[in-house]
């Protein structure tokens, strides 16, 4: 691999440039979806992206992080999501077109073919069982158990990385305080996944795959689970280095690299830089333009979405539907503009009361 691509690849893999591709190849994912999905071109991306990884396996920064242990299933989970997106992409744009020509959906024609459990789909599974058991024990004697030495207070490892089913909240936990990414914000998560079935009314689409009937609905959940959280996997596991610092796959993890971030807080910004004064000593008078930052945001937003951009929606919903929706699509935005913030602005805290432990 030239040096010149890998130094390009470290530098689009930075923490703005990364975030910001993956937006933008989220939405050409949706845009292009008809010619994406179809089978020459999911292979030729296919085939370039196991040309690009087995020559960058020849850079040993890049295979130390890689072929580690631990990281391998994270590279089997990119791959498995790419596959099942094009298999349900695909599916999509295939029903829509027959949806159009009124004619019945890929799953309708499936149906019509009736297949009993036995002996066919019990043999089915029983042959995955082989498989996978065969896979898991070549698995286990190939690859060595990531098991270390008995935890130690007095030798912490660098960087401290939790699950990688956990490297999402771990990453949210960089931008806010513990008491929001590791509760607010999952408890947002599991809320709006039970509110589902009370929010969405829509009754077309079950039981087949389509795009054109449910575009909202696959487009948010799509976004979160890919963007919001796929990628912070992703990002935690291969580009967050010692001391927690950002470093591109060809580079090396120097843990003596400093990054000198001097972080602002929202109430610094406006007293200090703006106003060219100390700030207050009372504390609600200090944080006054936080607290209407977020009370604007949550306040009059959702009104503002009703009458601007979701007024279809806000109709078919109604105001308590409606108002519970925007505050879940808020809380779930709050999470890439704090990033943008962060990485844009040094803001630290949109809200600090650190005599409180209360951190926004």
């Amino acid at each position: 691999m030239p040096e010149q691509i890998k130094d390009l690849v470290d530098w689009l893999l930075g923490p703005k440039i990364y975030f910001l591709l993956s937006v933008v190849g989220f939405w050409a994912m949706i845009q292009f979806r008809a010619f994406w999905t179809q089978a020459w071109v999911a292979g030729g991306i296919f085939v370039f992206g196991v040309v690009f990884f087995a020559l960058s396996m020849g850079d040993r920064d890049f295979t130390l992080i890689v072929a580690k242990p631990d990281n391998v299933p994270i590279s089997i989970m990119f791959v498995s999501i790419g596959f099942l997106l094009w298999l349900s992409f695909r599916k999509m744009v295939i029903n829509d077109r027959l949806i159009a020509k009124g004619l019945p959906t890929f799953e309708a024609r499936e149906s019509r073919r009736r297949v009993f459990c036995w002996p066919d789909l019990v043999y089915s599974e029983f042959l995955c069982l082989i498989i996978l058991s065969v896979l898991l024990l070549v698995w286990a004697l190939y690859l060595k158990a990531p098991l270390e030495e008995p935890a130690s207070s007095a030798r912490t490892p660098n960087p401290s990385k939790a699950p990688w089913y956990f490297l999402g909240l771990q990453e949210m936990l960089v931008y806010y305080d513990p008491w929001l990414a590791g509760v607010v914000f999952p408890l947002q998560i599991i809320t709006g996944l039970m509110a589902i079935p009370f929010i969405d009314i829509n009754p077309k689409g079950n039981g087949y795959y389509t795009f054109k009937e449910r575009p909202f609905a696959i487009v948010t959940y799509l976004f979160g689970f890919i963007v919001l959280w796929a990628t912070l996997i992703v990002l935690g596991t291969f580009l967050r280095g010692p001391n927690w610092n950002f470093f591109g796959p060809y580079e090396f993890w120097d843990p003596h690299k400093v990054e000198a971030l001097n972080n602002v807080n929202l109430s610094e910004y406006v007293y200090n830089v703006l106003l060219e004064r100390a700030l207050p000593s009372n504390i609600l008078l200090r944080e006054l333009p936080g607290f209407l930052a977020v009370a604007l945001y949550f306040g009059a937003l959702p009104p503002v979405l009703a009458n601007f951009g979701f007024r279809k929606i806000y109709s078919q919903l109604g105001f308590i539907r409606f108002n519970v929706l925007a505050n879940l699509l808020l809380f779930m935005a709050a999470l890439p503009i704090k990033m943008l913030l962060r990485w844009a602005f040094n803001l630290k805290y949109i809200v600090a009361i650190p005599e409180y432990f209360f951190n926004i």
